[in-house]
């Protein structure tokens, strides 16, 4: 089956470029309609647009907020820093040269 035009320009097909980043449902679509914006009917481009809001305003809705400071030593979220190693010498870095 051949592919519409408005999803096969460039060198990747909008659906292949989705399933390579894995992404969800939400943030799939939300590519579909930005990609194909005024290429599907050139009169539809503020409609394909709001379409994409739409998808990623409800992925907003759907993300949690919880937000992990990252730790200085080489950016390693707190839920997987082991806190018991915290007042431990990095015996990694502490050698003498």
């Amino acid at each position: 089956m051949e592919s519409p035009t408005h999803y096969t320009r460039g060198s990747i097909e909008v659906w292949d470029f989705i399933r390579d980043q894995d992404l969800n449902y939400h943030l799939g679509n939300a590519i579909k309609y930005v990609c194909r914006a005024g290429f599907k009917d050139a009169s539809s481009k503020t409609e394909d647009l709001k379409k994409a809001i739409h998808y990623l305003e409800n992925e907003l809705q759907h993300t949690p907020t919880i937000s992990v400071p990252p730790r200085a030593s080489y950016g390693v979220p707190y839920p997987v820093w082991d806190t018991e190693c915290d007042e431990q010498p990095d015996y990694a870095t502490g050698f003498d040269r």
